[in-house]
């Protein structure tokens, strides 16, 4: 019986290493924003969430909840809000959410109402994330920089009046901003028609969410 014993606890051992060595999980994470962030501008299968998976590895699952022509503020002309993508972006549970939103919402229709609805539409979108089982950890983007005089009412002007709006918000919440405006200023070359990255601008804003993700 005791000779029994031996060989049964012999054999499993290799079984509970086996279990211990068990890789974790991938993290999620959730990239929610307008056409930018769907991929406009860059080659197919090369929009920056595709580019920044490609250097976060398998230990990351990148989810790419982009869609064109969406705004953060609800009063705007598509709110990113009431789309399937963001339904979608929760339902993922993410561990971690990387919102670049703002761009749209310079078009003068929209801007507009920057003064009573950018700040609030913003915390009510991270309140959402915030609420998730996940508590996944929430980065800004400081929304990209628009070349010369931009384009369907899209304007730098605007888009650089958000960034002191943003820090406001991260400091108020306590969570990171990642400045892709910088990534992108200056570089004209890579935003072809003034407003959507190319391929090499999308791997420009990749980085910089990569950078601030790997030095948390």
């Amino acid at each position: 019986m005791k000779t029994t014993r031996i060989f049964l606890a012999f054999c499993l051992i290799p079984f509970l290493s086996f279990t211990e060595a068990k890789e974790p999980k991938p993290q999620i994470l959730a990239c929610v924003g307008d056409s930018i962030t769907q991929g406009v501008g860059a080659k197919r299968g090369q929009s920056w969430p595709a580019q920044a998976q490609k250097t976060l590895g398998e230990k990351w699952q990148v989810h790419n909840f982009g869609l064109s022509g969406t705004t953060l503020m609800n009063s705007g002309n598509k709110p990113y809000q009431k789309s399937k993508q963001f339904k979608a972006a929760l339902s993922s549970n993410p561990d971690v959410v990387v919102i670049m939103l703002g761009t749209n919402d310079t078009k003068p229709a929209n801007w507009k109402n920057s003064a009573k609805d950018y700040e609030v539409d913003y915390l009510d979108i991270i309140s959402d994330f915030q609420k998730l089982p996940s508590r996944p950890q929430i980065y800004l983007c400081l929304p990209p920089y628009i070349a010369k005089e931009g384009r369907w009412g899209i304007n730098n002007e605007d888009t650089k009046a958000q960034v002191p709006m943003i820090k406001k918000i991260a400091k108020d919440i306590k969570c990171e901003v990642i400045d892709v405006y910088a990534a992108l200023e200056g570089r004209d070359n890579l935003i072809p028609d003034t407003v959507h990255p190319n391929t090499a601008g999308a791997a420009l804003i990749a980085k910089a969410v990569v950078a601030s993700l790997i030095s948390r």
